[in-house]
């Protein structure tokens, strides 16, 4: 079989409601479509019925369709990641098991792919998520394009299209805390966005809460800029010459009026308030040496316990 055209990759954890369906959809749209093709189904360590439909799915399509299945769950990027490194085609569609992106769009992406671009994100057209999902992700947004310098007006979707050599610049990267599109993106001569439909989840639930949404921004801020710890340390030095000042003028006035009990309550405001600054800017600082110390461990950041798939190059 030579190498495909397109390699889609979909993470899948719990969407055993959405397969047959997701299936059904991406299958006509890519035979359609008239171009080589594979399918790439990660299953990251589902606990429902996810992975007996997976191999069924392979039965039917052995040639075009690889499953691959892993331990335990170790997440949607790593699951990706894990595609990543088995895709084959020129032009790389990463794409959610949920069906909110629909698989309709795929021709789209790979066009402006075709007409130049290295990296094409989507941005979702009337969003069917909740008000404070929509206006979180705003912020986010916002927050990380002024941080990072990644611009990527909705980073929440994941239905993107890649050109090889960025995907193959991903792999090489080896980060254990990574953020796939935002890293493609750094990569990227020519990125550009278009516009996709968005659906909401037919089955299901989402499997990002909010603390996984709070990680992946950690993740985002400390992944690709130091700002944060410039901005703590610049906090710090104007704290430090407020404190400074203040201790002058309480030893001034100690001179000119006297001791004074009643101002016990103030300083102890003062005192409280930079102890949550000095925790903020431990945590902070933490987070880089967390992800140094995820990276010096040089652990497997997946570990694959089986795959089907039939290749004859």
């Amino acid at each position: 079989m030579a190498k495909p055209y397109l390699s889609i990759v979909i993470p899948v954890y719990n969407e055993a409601d959405n397969l047959e369906n997701l299936y059904t959809r991406l299958i006509n749209v890519l035979d359609n479509y008239e171009k080589s093709y594979e399918i790439i189904l990660v299953n990251d360590g589902s606990r429902d019925n996810s992975e007996a439909i997976l191999n069924e799915l392979h039965k039917r399509r052995p040639d075009q369709i690889r499953v691959i299945h892993f331990n335990g769950n170790f997440g949607q990027h790593m699951a990706i990641t894990a595609g990543f490194e088995r895709a084959r085609g020129e032009i790389i569609v990463t794409l959610d098991a949920d069906l909110q992106n629909p698989p309709e769009e795929i021709p789209n992406l790979v066009k402006a792919i075709e007409a130049g671009h290295d990296y094409v994100g989507s941005i979702r057209k009337k969003r069917q998520d909740s008000w404070f999902r929509r206006y979180a992700s705003r912020l986010n947004n916002s927050i990380r394009s002024r941080i990072t310098g990644i611009v990527m007006t909705d980073q929440g979707c994941m239905l993107r299209a890649y050109k090889r050599h960025i995907i193959e610049a991903v792999v090489s990267s080896k980060e254990s805390s990574i953020y796939i599109p935002a890293l493609a993106y750094s990569y990227a001569s020519n990125p550009t966005e278009i516009e996709v439909e968005h659906s909401s989840r037919a089955a299901g639930e989402s499997k990002y809460n909010l603390y996984k949404l709070l990680r992946l921004n950690f993740d985002l801020m400390t992944g690709f800029s130091l700002v944060p710890l410039q901005m703590f340390t610049l906090f710090g030095i104007i704290v430090s010459m407020l404190s400074t000042l203040f201790v002058v003028y309480l030893f001034i006035r100690r001179l000119l009026i006297g001791p004074e009990a009643e101002g016990m309550f103030t300083l102890f405001a003062i005192v409280y308030f930079l102890f949550g600054v000095t925790l903020m800017g431990l945590g902070i600082v933490g987070e880089y040496i967390g992800r140094i110390y995820k990276d010096v461990r040089q652990r497997p950041f997946f570990i694959v316990r089986d795959t089907l798939e039939k290749i004859n190059d």
